[in-house]
């Protein structure tokens, strides 16, 4: 008797799953997803390392072209689009996590509109569409992690999107085409080949590559499959296939879709309300509570007080920079981001800035932070806390505990504050009213008739004031 194969499991899902299948629940987390990642993207426009990727870009031109986001007037091939707009999304860390740990939106938003932009205008493709394709890129992720208790923990050794992302890139573009199951599996197959990014680029410029590659390479594994190229048809069901990145891989096949559930429906994803590694929140959220006890009103932080700063947080040495030298590293530095809020009160986007992570009390303060790394404090988004105390030179101590942080999936954000942070993010690109027009969009997305219309606004010019604004 020959067992059924995973990767055809997989096949018979992304090709099977419906409109009808959609839960509201689903609906309304994945329309939150989108809003926010578009967010995030937006604002990206506006970093040096966006700007290098759209340089980069230019050599690639096609009949066929899909928008890049805040650069009305200027199209690429819809995989080259979707690779751009990939780089803008994880650019400044500012993107959603999800748990296992990965971020899950990057790697498919992109994909799914640059592809609603070049594909022909009948059949239209509804906003129902394109949620469910979202949806689909997302449930591929989350399954594949679901596959080795290794994915539970902070990774070490690769960077998660750029291995389960691509292969939700592809999925996600293989429902949003309308592929067959052999032409989804090959697709995964293909997909494979492309995955995987290692964690020593982490803190760089070249990290939000990552995200970007994952979208374009799902593409192009898609129309590849669409060629007829063919791949390996077990390659999910092999340790030298997509088991070559777990030391503990253990695939499972997919329910049959009349027992199919999401697995968004059972676990929400965190959204940031800083750019930087999801772990320094709850620093910055304990940084905070302790500065309180520091500080009254408007005063200083009496620095020269300070005898040490200790950080009690699991042992994660991507996240351990004890003096950052630039943007990408401050972004991924728990003293940083503790020193910041300690100092300020709070951390948000122009904390990262040069000329504020090289400020002499910043600097001075880093010099006194001390870390500890409790038994039980494992590197984990699901149980990881924070502890932050500060000892003052007269003896005193005071110490605050961060288990949650606002915006993580145990405590969300509310609809009204991840607005806000759309419109902050979105406006420095957009007019006003462009950013109202997408918020509404996107919160009515199951209604929308025709889901480019998306991807028209983005394309509409700002004015001259907006569009100069630099972060």
């Amino acid at each position: 008797m020959m067992l059924k194969s995973v990767t055809a499991s997989f096949a018979k899902v992304i090709h099977g799953l419906k409109v009808g299948h959609l839960t509201d629940h689903v609906i309304q987390r994945s329309k939150r997803m989108i809003l926010d990642t578009l967010g995030v993207g937006l604002l990206g426009t506006n970093t040096e390392v966006f700007h290098k990727a759209h340089e980069y870009s230019k050599v690639y031109t096609s009949s066929v072209s899909s928008t890049v986001w805040g650069r009305p007037g200027f199209g690429l091939p819809p995989a080259y689009a979707a690779f751009v707009n990939g780089v803008a999304i994880h650019s400044m860390d500012f993107d959603d996590t999800w748990y296992p740990a990965t971020h899950p939106s990057g790697p498919v938003l992109p994909v799914l509109m640059a592809l609603s932009e070049a594909l022909p205008p009948s059949p239209k493709c509804s906003g129902l569409d394109l949620l469910l394709a979202f949806n689909v890129g997302i449930e591929v992720q989350g399954r594949l992690m679901h596959f080795s208790k290794e994915a539970n923990d902070i990774p070490k050794r690769f960077h998660p999107p750029s291995v389960v992302g691509t292969l939700g890139s592809a999925a996600a573009a293989s429902k949003f085409l309308g592929l067959s199951v052999t032409e989804c599996q090959e697709a995964l197959a293909i997909a494979v080949s492309h995955a995987g990014a290692p964690m020593a680029n982490a803190a760089t410029q070249t990290k939000p590559l990552h995200i970007g590659n994952a979208a374009r390479h799902g593409i192009e594994a898609v129309f590849l499959a669409m060629l007829g190229l063919q791949g390996n048809k077990q390659v999910l069901d092999m340790e030298t296939g997509f088991g070559a990145f777990y030391a503990n891989y253990s695939p499972k096949v997919l329910p049959d879709l009349d027992s199919h559930t999401w697995l968004l429906d059972q676990q929400d994803v965190a959204f940031k309300v800083f750019p930087a590694h999801l772990a320094t929140h709850w620093v910055a959220n304990a940084a905070a509570s302790v500065r309180r006890h520091l500080v009254t009103d408007r005063a200083l932080l009496p620095i020269d007080c300070i005898e040490r700063i200790v950080l009690r947080i699991p042992d994660v040495q991507y996240v351990n920079r004890p003096f950052p030298d630039s943007e990408h590293e401050a972004r991924h530095s728990f003293q940083y981001v503790a020193c910041a809020t300690l100092l300020d009160g709070a951390i948000a986007v122009p904390s990262f800035h040069k000329c504020q992570i090289n400020r002499p009390q910043v600097r001075e303060l880093l010099g006194k932070v001390e870390l500890e790394h409790p038994r039980d404090n494992l590197p984990n988004f699901n149980t990881l806390y924070c502890e932050v105390s500060v000892v003052l030179k007269d003896g005193a101590i005071f110490t605050e505990r961060c288990d949650t942080f606002y915006g993580h999936w145990r405590k969300p954000l509310s609809q009204k504050d991840l607005r806000e942070k759309f419109r902050a993010n979105a406006s420095r690109v957009l007019s006003c009213h462009t950013v109202e027009r997408l918020i509404e969009l996107v919160e009515n997305l199951e209604v929308v008739g025709d889901c480019s219309v998306l991807t028209a606004l983005l394309k509409e010019l700002s004015p001259p004031e907006v569009a100069s604004k630099s972060i």
